[in-house]
């Protein structure tokens, strides 16, 4: 396949799956573990529509279809980004199972339908404004500290577009656990799947997964931890088979 055609500044990276490749920039927030985490903890069934708020350059949303999901949607208010993620499900041969959209999540209603989804998945900006340094550049910042949307907007967003009983996963801080349940439920959806993610097994978690449902009565099960590492640099078995599982 002919290389896509590259913007100043951009690269090719692999995804890790089905040999599809993604193209990022040096000066934008890349994906991360974060996104392999959320994808492939988020409950998949093929014939579901999702939609992934603050998609990025679309790693989520192509994990997912590697997972067998047959289509999805992303938005993102970062224009650069929303062209790079539609270029590479263009190169990947995707776009037909994926579409891209430029923005605002707290306006969702002026790009998508109500109750049209099965499943919505987001990893949204983690940081409160006040809390430690926002990045200068722009779109790392947005990445990261509700600079421009908090989890609020994200959370109401996905109620918006979840059809009754549809699921909304993310990902986030443990210590921002109380303040995820607590808008879950102002938007009437309830928690269901919890697990946390630990650097390594005998350290603190860093980051929870959570997965919801709209319009449900409560009942949450909470997984076995998560560690990435099981030694420095040495790859948790659960973590490479996210790859190795890969069609």
């Amino acid at each position: 396949m002919v290389p896509p055609e590259l913007q100043p500044g951009e690269r090719v990276d692999s995804l890790g799956v089905c040999d599809w490749r993604i193209i990022q920039s040096e000066a934008a927030f890349r994906f991360s573990i974060d996104a392999v985490l959320l994808a492939f903890f988020a409950t998949v069934r093929p014939r579901d529509r999702a939609v992934d708020l603050g998609s990025g350059t679309g790693a989520i949303t192509m994990l997912l279809l590697s997972r067998g999901l047959w289509s999805a949607a992303g938005l993102d208010s970062n224009a650069e980004l929303v062209d790079m993620a539609t270029r590479s499900a263009y190169w990947n041969g995707l776009s037909d199972r994926l579409q891209f959209v430029c923005g605002d999540v707290k306006e969702i209603r002026r790009y998508f339908s109500a109750g049209d989804y099965a499943m919505v998945t987001a990893n949204p900006p983690y940081r409160l404004p006040a809390s430690g340094r926002i990045s200068p550049v722009d779109a790392v910042a947005r990445a990261r500290h509700e600079t421009t949307a908090g989890l609020q907007d994200f959370v109401s967003a996905a109620a918006f577009l979840l059809q009754n009983r549809g699921r909304f996963a993310m990902i986030h801080l443990p210590e921002r656990l109380a303040d995820i349940c607590n808008a879950l439920r102002n938007a009437g959806m309830e928690p269901k799947r919890l697990r946390f993610v630990h650097p390594f097994a005998d350290r603190p978690a860093k980051m929870v997964l959570v997965e919801a449902a709209k319009g449900v009565k409560a009942g949450l099960t909470v997984l076995p931890p998560l560690a990435i590492y099981q030694a420095p640099g040495k790859y948790d078995p659960e973590i490479l088979s996210y790859y190795s599982g890969g069609k």
